[in-house]
């Protein structure tokens, strides 16, 4: 009913039923706290929750554990901890999945240190954390420079025969790279060969970013070719930071081939990243010219203009061709009056060619005008 309707119309439907006197049951009660938490409405969730024993019945462990997610998923992990002590009170033991999702709460709120304590003191009533527990607080840990103590729970992990997932590997891989430990990085990689685990897009996005931070672009392109050879498409995130380590290396020549690639591939490079390239080209009018010819080309024509902005602001001078680029582009895609307002405001001067084929553009809106 949660799925397929609106959870206003089934909240709606639900007291009709009751008032119908039809016999009220903890689970219907906890699928519309479900639903309600799910579209972060924990003030109704709460409401509903409280209608349970104004009904005679007893909140279950479910009932807590809903509402307690419900209010992490939002940022109140003081009142899930509130409910976890309501829950204690009544004599409803927490099990793992209320501490697993409070842990989740205190790692979302940088509180990783309270999410360490937290795990201890459920390893000490005697629960025994999952996958998914284990999982989270290694990411956090991760996270937030923890590295070694996501190492240990990792280790502890196997231990206990818990087996890490593609998400917990992850996880670790990031961790490592953040800290530019590259070589346990791959170690873990391999690992996850021998464990049948296959690295995703995540893991390769994650370990070029490593390598192109730590200055080893053939092991980034590497496992770019990898990807590759794999049916892995690379993203954003890949594209940039290949083009920013390249450009860190002095490659201009392959950062604009990966630029051509990036945009090949349909991703659109973001100003910095185009302020890169341009920065590890030599700055010469000919390199910029060659850029805005490629934008005005595209119909880009407010990029066209920060390029011009910031050569500018490099001591470039702008010459002839940077001047008929940015006519030519206007007058295809935007219109000569824009261009005057822009030159004037600018600063640009006109020679004769470009004078000639602004009155030319202007004579031929004229004509096009006319023509309705």
């Amino acid at each position: 009913m949660v799925k397929v309707e609106p959870i206003g119309s089934c909240w709606k439907l639900f007291w009709e039923v009751l008032d119908c006197g039809y016999p009220a049951k903890v689970y219907n009660f906890n699928v519309l706290m479900h639903g309600f938490c799910k579209i972060g409405d924990v003030g109704s969730a709460n409401k509903v929750f409280d209608e349970i024993p104004k009904r005679g019945l007893r909140p279950s462990v479910v009932s807590f554990n809903t509402l307690i997610g419900g209010y992490c998923k939002v940022g109140c992990v003081e009142e899930g901890f509130r409910l976890k002590g309501v829950m204690e009170e009544e004599g409803i033991s927490p099990d793992v999945f209320t501490f697993s999702t409070l842990i989740k709460g205190l790692c979302k709120d940088s509180r990783v240190d309270d999410a360490g304590i937290l795990f201890a003191e459920m390893c000490k009533k005697g629960l025994v954390p999952n996958g998914v527990t284990f999982t989270t607080l290694i990411d956090g840990q991760c996270k937030y420079g923890k590295i070694d103590l996501a190492l240990k729970n990792f280790q502890v992990m196997i231990n206990q025969g818990i087996r890490p997932d593609l998400i917990t590997y992850n996880a670790l891989i990031n961790g490592l790279c953040r800290i530019r430990d590259l070589k346990e990085a791959k170690k873990l990689v391999d690992e996850m060969s021998e464990r049948d685990l296959k690295p995703d897009k995540i893991t390769f996005t994650t370990l070029i970013d490593g390598y192109c931070k730590d200055g080893d672009m053939e092991s980034a392109l590497e496992i770019k070719e990898r990807m590759i050879e794999g049916g892995i498409e690379l993203d954003q995130v890949a594209f940039t930071a290949l083009i920013s380590g390249l450009c860190r290396d002095g490659r201009a020549n392959d950062a604009e081939k990966m630029l051509r690639e990036m945009l090949n591939a349909g991703f659109k490079p973001d100003d910095p990243t185009y302020g890169m390239i341009i920065d590890c080209f030599c700055k010469k009018v000919v390199t910029y010219n060659v850029l805005l010819n490629g934008l005005c080309k595209q119909g880009q024509m407010k990029n066209a203009e920060m390029l011009l902005d910031a050569m500018r602001n490099l001591g470039v001078v702008p010459d002839d061709i940077t001047f008929n680029t940015l006519l030519d582009g206007h007058s295809k895609h935007g219109s000569s009056d824009d261009f005057n307002i822009f030159s004037c405001e600018k600063g640009l001067v006109t020679d004769y060619a470009s004078y000639a084929a602004l009155v030319n553009e202007s004579s031929k809106a004229s004509k096009d005008r006319l023509r309705r």
